[in-house]
């Protein structure tokens, strides 16, 4: 099958490397790209008993308790039978209190 191929032409179009060289696209999108990751200056943390957290996991364990707490006032209060989708209500409240969180807490 290498006879086959050296006779078509295949290994002379190629260079040494056996790849092609890069296209100007390609080259232009890696270096716009790297333009915009340079100011990246590290995830937001908070320093919890000496150790550093990700303040996005702080602001979703707030998040997550505060649904709870709601989900259990709604059981107390009987407002449980009078709402559907009660796993859409409460999960909706938890991602709209870590958001805020976050903005009040981590945007500044």
């Amino acid at each position: 099958m290498k006879t086959m191929m050296i006779a078509r032409g295949a290994y002379a179009k190629s260079n040494v490397c056996g790849c092609r060289p890069p296209r100007p696209t390609s080259v232009a999108f890696v270096t716009v790209e790297s333009l915009f990751l340079v100011g990246c200056g590290g995830a937001p943390s908070i320093t919890i008993a000496g150790a550093y957290f990700p303040a996005w996991l702080l602001c979703a364990l707030i998040a997550v308790l505060v649904a709870v707490v709601v989900r259990g006032l709604m059981v107390a209060t009987g407002l449980s039978n009078h709402i559907p989708y009660q796993l859409a209500v409460c999960s909706s409240i938890g991602v709209i209190v870590a958001l805020v969180v976050w903005q009040l807490w981590v945007v500044r």
